[in-house]
């Protein structure tokens, strides 16, 4: 039996299992939702209640998104009136620290990204006309 060595990814490979990732978290409320659930799970009111910014019908749309991809789990307990809690599963509880290192690196980078945005916004209004890029020395 001859073992086979791994296949490197190519670029396009790399960049698709980028898009994946991506794609996960893309939804404006998704990383929202995420650190509300860390603590444990919650009714849809109580997310509601925590997230005001968000319309029910987008909240619900969001939620079901999330639990059809598994990052979430929907509880629905046999009660009246119907109560139904959501929780994190193992792979969005997995997502918690990545997002916690991300949102860091953005804090420690707010003033190099100002900086940019502020040379950048100054260099479009003394730029050449459309077609014409500025030579960097």
């Amino acid at each position: 039996m001859v073992v086979g060595m791994a296949r490197p990814l190519s670029f396009r490979d790399r960049a698709l299992q980028s898009q994946d990732a991506i794609d996960l978290l893309s939804n404006k409320w998704r990383i929202t939702i995420l650190h509300v659930l860390r603590d444990g799970r919650l009714r849809t009111s109580e997310l509601q209640g925590a997230i005001t910014e968000i319309s029910p019908k987008v909240l619900t749309q969001t939620l079901r998104g999330m639990e059809r991809d598994g990052l979430i789990n929907r509880h629905i307990y046999n009660a009246v009136p119907p109560r139904v809690e959501y929780a994190l599963t193992d792979m969005g509880r997995s997502l918690i620290k990545p997002l916690q290192d991300l949102c860091h690196w953005a804090k420690a980078h707010v003033a190099e990204r100002d900086a940019a945005r502020k040379r950048f916004d100054l260099g479009a209004k003394t730029s050449k006309p459309p077609g014409q890029h500025r030579i960097v020395k």
